[in-house]
C-alpha cells in the first residue's frame, strides 16, 4: 500500500533512470552504464544509434537518436513517445511512476552515480585588467560583478572522495571565477577558456533570486547569469534571474510568487535547439512569452561581437513588444 510520503508530486522526483527502464523496456538495467538500441524514432535504423547516457553534469540519463538527431532529457522522451505537450508529458511521467510504486514500493536509485568532486580550498585575487577587459566585452562591469557576487580566484582545490582513497585536483587559470550566494558560500566556478572544467556547479542555487528587489514592473529569467548580468547591465526597467542552465525547470511554486511579484514575467534564452525548447517548456508549463537574441547565440556573445548599440537597437523593440503583449 502507498503511503503519502511516498507519492510524487513533481517531475524533478521522478529517478531519470527509472524513466528510461520503464518506457523503453530495457533489456538491461541502468547501473551508470552508457547503453545503445535501436532508434525507437526510425524504423529503418539497422545498427544501434539510440544513445541513453548520463550527463554528469546533473547526474541525470539523458538520450540522444544519432539516426534523427532528437535528443533531450526523460520528460522529452515521453513528450515525443507519446507525442505529448511538456505538461502532459509532466503529468503521464508523475501519474505511471506513483502508480509503479504503488505496485512495487518506492523506487531508489539503482545506479551509482561517481564519487562527487567537492571544492577544498579557494585562493582569491584582486580584480585586475584582464578580469575588467573579459567582463566589459560584454557589456558587466565591476559594479554588476560585486551585486551578482562574482569574485575573481587565483585557484581552487576540488577533491573526491571513493572508499578510503582520496583524489586531489588543483585548477585555476588567468580567467577563473567563483559565484558565490548571499552566505558567501561558493556554488559555481566558472573558468571561461578552460575545455576540460569550464563550469564546476557546487550545489543548485537560483542566480540572480538573492539579488531581486521586487521594485521592477518586469523580470527576465534568462539562460545563464553572464546573459542576466549583461541585460541587467544595460539600464532597462527590469530584473533579472538564471536557473543552473536551460535544461533546469525553474520550480513552480516559484514561478506563482514570481508571477505575483510582477507585471510580467518573460525568458530569455540561446538562440539555439536547447534555448528553444526551454522556452518552449515554461511556455506550456508556465504561460509565459519567451524571446531569442536573432542574431547571435545570445545577448552576451552578441555585445561582446557588436557591442551595446547593436544589441540595444535590436533587442530593445523585441522588449517591448513582448511585455506589452
Amino acid at each position: 500500500m502507498i503511503t503519502t510520503k511516498n507519492i510524487v508530486l513533481e517531475e524533478s522526483d521522478v529517478p531519470s533512470y527509472w524513466v528510461f527502464q520503464y518506457y523503453l523496456n530495457l533489456p538491461e538495467q541502468l547501473t551508470g552504464q552508457d547503453i545503445k538500441i535501436n532508434s525507437i524514432f526510425n524504423p529503418n535504423d539497422k545498427t544501434p544509434s539510440f544513445c541513453i547516457y548520463v550527463d554528469k553534469n546533473i547526474m541525470q540519463y539523458k538520450f540522444k537518436d544519432f539516426s534523427t538527431g532528437i535528443g533531450g532529457n526523460k520528460s522529452d522522451l515521453v513528450r515525443r513517445m507519446f507525442k505529448l505537450g511538456y505538461p502532459q508529458a509532466t503529468r503521464r511521467i508523475i501519474e505511471d511512476y506513483n502508480r509503479f510504486i504503488q505496485d512495487n514500493g518506492k523506487v531508489e536509485v539503482d545506479f551509482i552515480p561517481q564519487a562527487k568532486w567537492d571544492i577544498d580550498f579557494i585562493k582569491y585575487r584582486s580584480w585586475n585588467k584582464g578580469d575588467a577587459d573579459f567582463w566589459l566585452s560584454f557589456g558587466i562591469g565591476k559594479t554588476i560583478l560585486e551585486k551578482y557576487n562574482v569574485k575573481p580566484i587565483e585557484y581552487f582545490n576540488m577533491i573526491k572522495q571513493e572508499a578510503l582513497e582520496i583524489e586531489s585536483l588543483k585548477l585555476g587559470s588567468k580567467y577563473c571565477y567563483g559565484y558565490f550566494d548571499k552566505n558567501g558560500e561558493v556554488y559555481k566556478m566558472y573558468q571561461p577558456f578552460s575545455k576540460k572544467h569550464k563550469f564546476h556547479k557546487v550545489k543548485p542555487y537560483l542566480q540572480g533570486f538573492d539579488q531581486l528587489k521586487f521594485d521592477q514592473p518586469y523580470l527576465v529569467i534568462c539562460s545563464s547569469l553572464k546573459d542576466a548580468m549583461c541585460l541587467k547591465s544595460m539600464g532597462y526597467n527590469l530584473e533579472v534571474l538564471a536557473p543552473d542552465s536551460e535544461n533546469t525547470i525553474i520550480k513552480p511554486h516559484v514561478i506563482q510568487h514570481l508571477k505575483k511579484k510582477y507585471k510580467k514575467v518573460i525568458t530569455l534564452f540561446d538562440n539555439d535547439d536547447a534555448g528553444k525548447i526551454a522556452i518552449e517548456k515554461y511556455s506550456s508549463m508556465y504561460k509565459l512569452d519567451g524571446m531569442i537574441f536573432p542574431t547571435a547565440k545570445d545577448i552576451s556573445d552578441g555585445m561582446k561581437e557588436n557591442g551595446f548599440e547593436y544589441v540595444h537597437n535590436i533587442l530593445q523593440p523585441l522588449l517591448k513588444k513582448i511585455l506589452n503583449k
